[in-house]
């Protein structure tokens, strides 16, 4: 898939970070499935579409809903007039979104390679690059997150469920219940240090 944007920039959604070299976007996309979403803050159609996509996307790679994110990327390709409407649409979808930068020509090129003529339409990717699904607003509108597990299917995705140990571990660091968990360590760790002190000080007193 990297294939596909080897020396282009893609920008990380707001974010400053660019992800431009091949090993960054070899990591970012490998092994999923893309969706190309191709869109615009302004079109009336998008404006009704976008929401479904957002909470397509977020019931697939939230911890709120999933304990796992799915094996999905999106870019959007943006037919907004400026970038700042861009940025404006932008900072209302998730934060794991990536996005062709304003202005870059690689819009107009995608466009031409997948046949898009109206907005909205989700192109559906395998990693590969091959196309699954050439517009999947229909779908998506119809179906919601159930459609993707024919899309995993026919993208043949190597199931992460056989994740080496190491990979595990990881993950598990960074399940959901980690932020409690460490914030729950560093209060047992200064209750303990009053207590501590508070022992030292009765001691000396004695």
């Amino acid at each position: 898939m990297a294939a596909l944007f080897t020396g282009k920039v893609l920008m990380a959604n707001r974010e400053q970070d660019e992800v431009e070299t091949e090993r960054e976007l070899g990591r970012a996309l490998e092994n999923k499935v893309l969706l190309l979403y191709f869109g615009s803050g302004q079109c009336p159609r998008c404006r009704q579409f976008s929401p479904l996509l957002k909470d397509f996307f977020l019931r697939l790679t939230d911890e709120f809903y999933v304990e796992r994110a799915s094996q999905l990327v999106l870019v959007y390709v943006s037919r907004d007039e400026t970038e700042e409407q861009q940025s404006a649409f932008l900072r209302t979808m998730p934060k794991r979104w990536l996005a062709v930068p304003f202005g870059d020509a690689f819009k107009r090129e995608l466009e031409l390679r997948f046949a898009v003529s109206e907005v909205p339409a989700v192109v559906v990717l395998k990693p590969n690059g091959e196309v699954i699904v050439g517009n999947a607003v229909e779908e998506i509108r119809r179906m919601g997150p159930a459609c993707f597990r024919n899309w995993q299917e026919a993208a043949e995705l190597v199931d992460r469920n056989f994740l080496l140990a190491e990979d595990f571990d990881d993950w598990t660091r960074r399940s959901i219940t980690d932020p409690i968990c460490r914030l729950k360590y560093k209060l047992d760790k200064k209750t303990e240090a009053k207590n501590k002190e508070r022992k030292e000080e009765g001691e000396e007193s004695s």
